[in-house]
């Protein structure tokens, strides 16, 4: 995909040891780094949106940390195209999230066009993720519903999947227990 071998083009012109270096020590298991900075992946997101769903499956599978977010940031840029396949894609990827900085991404920009829209559909993924043996995707169940904290009305719904993972063992996903229940303490 000519989209693709264009972008890792410019990964490799503006990657640097600084960004390396901090990625290295801020996403622990990060795995494969590039080393560019997030507002060029955010530039890059706009630029490229036009690579649609095969650009951000491409991106994904390419898989180092920077494709990854870029990815989810690209799927944000374009869900409104094909709102049930942008969440089916975020529960598909959500199978290969290795570390928080990716499983943030995803949940926090992936879908955000669709919060007031299919609010509905994005419980239904996070209700189905909440329950799976991979810690990644019970983190990213609760930072789909992020947005919603803000809403009282929603935090019955929020509750409920916060409830199964309050004593998880896994650290991230403490972590986004936390967080929720700070963010829906504040929406009040």
């Amino acid at each position: 995909m000519q989209s693709l071998k264009e972008i890792q083009k410019i990964f490799r012109e503006h990657a640097n040891a600084a960004a390396v270096a901090a990625h290295t020590k801020f996403v622990p298991g990060a795995g494969k780094i590039a080393g560019v900075r997030m507002p060029l992946l955010n530039q890059l997101a706009t630029k490229f949106k036009e690579g649609g769903f095969e650009l951000v499956n491409a991106l994904w599978k390419s898989g180092n940390l920077e494709e990854k977010i870029l990815a989810a940031k690209l799927l944000g840029k374009i869900a409104r195209q094909d709102p049930l396949q942008a969440i089916q894609l975020v529960h598909h990827l959500s199978e290969d999230i290795t570390d928080w900085a990716v499983c943030d991404a995803m949940g926090m920009q992936a879908l955000k066009p669709l919060v007031k829209t299919h609010a509905p559909a994005i419980f239904e993924t996070a209700r189905v993720l909440n329950a799976s043996a991979n810690p990644w995707q019970r983190r990213l169940s609760l930072v789909l519903v992020e947005w919603y904290t803000r809403q009282p009305a929603m935090h019955a719904a929020i509750n409920k999947l916060l409830k199964p993972l309050e004593d998880d063992k896994a650290y991230y996903v403490q972590k986004a227990v936390a967080w929720i229940k700070r963010n829906m303490e504040k929406g009040r």
